[in-house]
């Protein structure tokens, strides 16, 4: 009986390897799933990806399954009745700037046809291949992220920093940062080509 092998960061629990061997580098175009993302990658700045994962659901209820038009529309009434609800990250700024991201995340939807093809510039349309040989050789950040995450501020949006950036760029398939040895980094390698 064989073993699969998965990145090591996977294995700690089963949220993070169903997430691992479903989601993580898969390519992503779609707008709703990208905005879910950026909610959830800004969401977890200073905190574990489990800790995210494990109040997904609650951010799909709380956030309109992730529609950005519903939570650009979100009021002081709705920001404080989400402050208070303990199914989400209850922290202040960083719920608050998920309307304001949902509002940016509009404008440059108008301006590009779509945030699909802004986002997928950064990266020239083609996701970036690293052959890491293990989770330590894993980056942070990268010009690519440095580049998303200035432009993405000059438009207004928060919680984008670079390495929030580079985690919503493996989240999105725009990085296929799998380690060398892991069973998904072929199989995201023949998406990538297919």
């Amino acid at each position: 009986m064989s073993v699969i092998v998965r990145c090591r960061w996977s294995k700690s629990h089963e949220l993070l390897q169903d997430y691992h061997d479903t989601e993580w580098g898969v390519q992503v175009y779609d707008d709703l799933k990208l905005f879910e993302f950026m909610v959830l990658d800004s969401a977890q700045a200073g905190l574990s990806w489990l800790t995210v994962l494990k109040k997904r659901e609650g951010y799909r209820k709380a956030f309109a399954d992730f529609d950005p038009v519903k939570v650009a529309s979100f009021t002081e009434e709705d920001i404080l009745s989400l402050l208070a609800n303990p199914e989400i990250i209850r922290n202040r700024a960083k719920v608050r700037s998920s309307v304001t991201n949902a509002k940016a995340f509009l404008a440059v939807q108008e301006e590009f046809s779509g945030f699909a093809p802004y986002i997928w510039n950064f990266v020239n349309g083609k996701t970036i291949v690293h052959t890491c040989p293990n989770d330590n050789d894993i980056p942070a950040t990268s010009p690519e992220s440095d580049a998303m995450s200035k432009d993405l501020v000059k438009r207004g949006f928060k919680f984008v920093g670079s390495t929030i950036c580079y985690a919503f760029m493996q989240a999105a398939g725009l990085v296929n940062d799998h380690t060398a040895d892991c069973f998904r980094y072929m199989e995201i390698q023949r998406m990538i080509n297919a």
